[in-house]
């Protein structure tokens, strides 16, 4: 047997073999929202492969259950590429929802704003990506399954539904470009200047990765970014991970909401 067919028959053992109809993946400060799910939470260190999220921050544990109603599986940790070297740390966690039967994937994850109109605390909702990070995570896939092609990557119909919620609960969800660095550094004043010119709208060191393995492994994707500072050389303020900590549960709040919403009113 696979590590994955035994990582999916621990998991249906332990959670049921109800198919989740979402995924989720948390970011920074996010964590804690794997604690509304109803059902059961497996940490990842009981799941051989799986990435072991070594930032603060992160919860590190799959919870499958309901969450207003809708089967979900929620990844409460990811692992970053600057932590390991490996652009595809969380390969093995997506191929696991996907041999689970989720058909869609929704990420979430704390970045830096590029645009005055989105202060800390806001959200948006990623319409597109740059990988400016210089790598990718299918770098020696042997398939030709890797020629993955990345229009739309960003589901347009995911987005609708998203900001459809998000007007419902009487949020805004602006749409705008998120650009990958590989971190772990924060981005220099002139690197932040070089993805304005891009075209780009926030920045971070998540998400690019997952959402082309997601593509590649058929799954449906969307992202939302909580806004935990502006970019350097934007503003005043001293940019750390211990401040991208306080400031995500400004925005938390705001995409606990959309997020529930999204789920209720999924078909």
């Amino acid at each position: 047997m696979s590590r994955n067919a035994e990582l999916v028959r621990l998991i249906r053992d332990r959670a049921g073999a109800e198919a989740p109809e979402f995924g989720l993946i948390l970011g920074s400060g996010l964590g804690h929202l794997s604690a509304a799910v109803e059902g059961v939470a497996i940490p990842y260190a009981d799941l051989p492969g799986f990435p072991q999220a070594g930032v603060s921050g992160h919860l590190p544990r799959l919870a499958i259950g309901r969450l207003e109603g809708r089967r979900v599986a929620v990844l409460g940790g990811r692992a970053h590429y600057y932590e390991t070297g490996r652009a595809d740390a969380m390969r093995p966690a997506l191929e696991v929802l996907k041999a689970l039967g989720c058909p869609r994937l929704i990420l979430t994850n704390a970045a830096g704003s590029l645009r005055p109109d989105l202060p800390p605390g806001s959200l948006m909702l990623l319409s597109d990506h740059i990988a400016f990070a210089g790598t990718n995570p299918l770098i020696g896939e042997p398939s030709e399954a890797r020629f993955v092609p990345m229009t739309d990557a960003h589901d347009p119909g995911l987005r609708h539904a998203l900001m459809a919620a998000a007007g419902a609960a009487g949020l805004d969800l602006p749409e705008g470009v998120y650009c990958w660095f590989s971190g772990p550094s924060f981005e220099t004043p002139a690197e932040i200047r070089a993805a304005r010119v891009l075209g780009a709208d926030a920045v971070g060191m998540s998400t690019v990765p997952e959402v082309i393995l997601a593509r590649f492994l058929g799954l449906r994707c969307a992202a939302i970014s909580v806004i935990t500072n502006m970019g350097a050389g934007l503003s005043d303020e001293a940019i750390s991970h211990d401040h991208t900590k306080a400031m995500a549960p400004l925005g938390a709040a705001k995409l606990e909401r959309v997020l529930r919403r999204f789920l209720r009113d999924s078909a």
